[in-house]
């Protein structure tokens, strides 16, 4: 992925956090409620939201350094982490499946790779840049 497309993911992940967040505290809040699932909800919403900043942020790193190729790879963890993570959150808050809650680590665990991506992006390319 290059810069712009990793900032457009990132803006279409972004209004997807938006609506979410503002269907689950308007159009869903009684039914959490009374699942008692309010806060599942929500710690869904802050995961999606704080990595589609992070990928956003990666798109304009992106931009700036075109040769940080492993770039890609943190922004791919971080989607990842976003659909899995706060994908079965989403979903066990709605359904009440339980299992959902096995496998949102998953998901913790492409967040975890996506930052760990960007450090290596760092590390591997700490070469002096003169002018």
């Amino acid at each position: 992925m290059n810069g712009k497309q990793i900032i457009m993911a990132a803006g279409l992940f972004g209004a997807l956090a938006v609506g979410l967040g503002a269907f689950g505290a308007h159009g869903l809040a009684a039914i959490l409620a009374e699942t008692g699932r309010t806060e599942t909800f929500e710690t869904a919403v802050k995961y999606h939201f704080y990595h589609t900043l992070a990928i956003f942020l990666i798109g304009v790193l992106k931009l700036v350094k075109p040769q940080w190729k492993s770039l890609a790879f943190a922004t791919w963890c971080m989607i990842f982490g976003i659909l899995i993570f706060s994908g079965s959150l989403y979903i066990l808050s709605l359904s009440g499946i339980t299992w959902w809650g096995a496998v949102t680590p998953l998901g913790g665990v492409g967040f975890i790779l996506g930052w760990l991506g960007l450090f290596y992006s760092a590390l591997k390319n700490d070469q002096i840049e003169t002018n």
